[in-house]
C-alpha cells in the first residue's frame, strides 16, 4: 500500500467543517468521494485536525493509503479537476508507510483576521470578522503573549469535543507563540475600495492574531480571540487570562467569535524520508 500525503487549501464557508457528516457537505467528505472515484477503492482519509464549519485552511495536511499506480502529480491534477473549486490540492507526494498527518504533527499555526475599517469590502466578508468599533489594540497586543506556555485551557475551549479526532481530551496544551498585530492591506481591490469608502485609514485596517501550538482544543483559538476583544473593549484585563488558567471558568472569558475569520495556515512535521514524484 502506498501512502499519499496532500497539502490542501479550502474556503470553508459553504461546508459543515472538515469531518464527514451524513447528508452534509464537508471537506473530508468531498476529498474521500473524489479519491475513491480515482482509485476504485474505499478510501480512508486522515487529516491533521478538524476545522469547524466556516473555518478555512491555507495548509491543511491529509493522507490516504492506496494500491493505485497513479503518480502524485497525476493525483494532484485529477483531484483538482474533480473537486469543488473551493477545495484545492496544493501539493501531493508519496510518504513513508508510517506517516500520519495527525499523530506526527509537531505544531500548527492558525491566524484570525479582524477587519477594522468602517465598511468591510464585499470580497473579504467571507474571511474576516468585521469590528469597526473602538478597541485598545495596545492592551490586546500586550495580553496575547500571556497565552504562551503550557496551561490548562479549559476556560478557553468548547464544553465538549476536540479539534483532533481520537485524541483523549486533555485540557493542558502548549502554545509556542501568540501575537496580535496590525496588518496593512496592499492588494489592488482593497486600495480601490478604501479610496471610495468612508473611514480614516487606507492601510493597516486588519488585526491579525497568529498563534502557534502543538495541538488545540475545539473552539480554543476563537475563544482566545474573543477574550482579546473583551480586553480591547475594556471589559476584561490581561490578568483575567492568567486567572482563568487556574479557575477554568468558561463564562469568565470572552465569547467564541465567528468562524469565518479563522484560517489553519500551516502544519509542521519532522524531516523524514519521502518518495519523490517520478522516482
Amino acid at each position: 500500500m502506498r501512502n499519499i500525503r496532500l497539502t490542501i487549501a479550502y474556503d470553508g464557508t459553504d461546508f459543515h467543517g472538515w469531518q464527514i457528516q451524513p447528508n452534509r457537505p464537508t471537506i473530508q467528505g468531498a476529498l474521500v468521494e473524489v479519491a475513491s472515484r480515482l482509485t476504485g477503492e474505499k478510501v480512508f482519509l486522515f487529516g491533521a485536525g478538524r476545522t469547524d464549519a466556516g473555518v478555512h485552511a491555507l495548509g491543511q495536511t491529509a493522507s490516504f493509503k492506496t494500491r493505485s499506480g497513479m503518480s502524485p502529480d497525476e493525483f494532484r491534477r485529477a483531484l483538482n479537476a474533480l473537486l469543488p473549486p473551493a477545495i484545492r490540492v496544493l501539493q501531493c507526494e508519496e510518504e513513508s508507510p508510517d506517516f500520519h498527518p495527525r499523530w506526527q504533527a509537531l505544531e500548527k499555526t492558525y491566524q484570525y483576521r479582524i477587519y477594522r475599517g468602517a465598511i468591510v469590502p464585499p470580497f473579504d466578508q467571507r474571511y474576516v470578522l468585521h469590528y469597526p468599533f473602538p478597541l485598545n489594540e495596545e492592551a490586546m497586543a500586550e495580553a496575547a503573549p500571556l497565552f504562551e506556555g503550557e496551561h490548562d485551557f479549559t476556560a478557553f475551549a468548547g464544553a465538549d469535543g476536540d479539534e483532533e479526532e481520537g485524541r483523549e481530551r486533555v485540557p493542558v496544551r502548549e502554545i509556542l507563540s501568540a501575537r496580535i498585530t496590525r496588518v496593512a492591506r496592499g492588494n489592488i481591490w482593497s486600495e480601490a475600495f478604501a479610496r471610495l469608502a468612508p473611514g480614516p485609514a487606507t492601510a493597516g485596517e486588519e488585526l491579525v492574531f497568529t498563534v502557534r501550538g502543538r495541538s488545540f482544543l475545539r473552539f480554543m483559538v476563537r475563544k482566545m480571540v474573543g477574550t482579546l476583544l473583551e480586553i480591547g473593549r475594556g471589559r476584561l484585563t490581561a490578568n483575567d487570562i492568567l486567572l482563568q488558567f487556574e479557575k477554568r471558568d468558561r463564562s469568565a472569558v470572552g465569547p467564541t467569535v465567528a468562524p469565518q475569520g479563522l484560517f489553519l495556515v500551516a502544519v509542521e512535521y519532522p524531516d523524514r524520508w519521502s518518495v519523490k514524484s517520478g522516482e
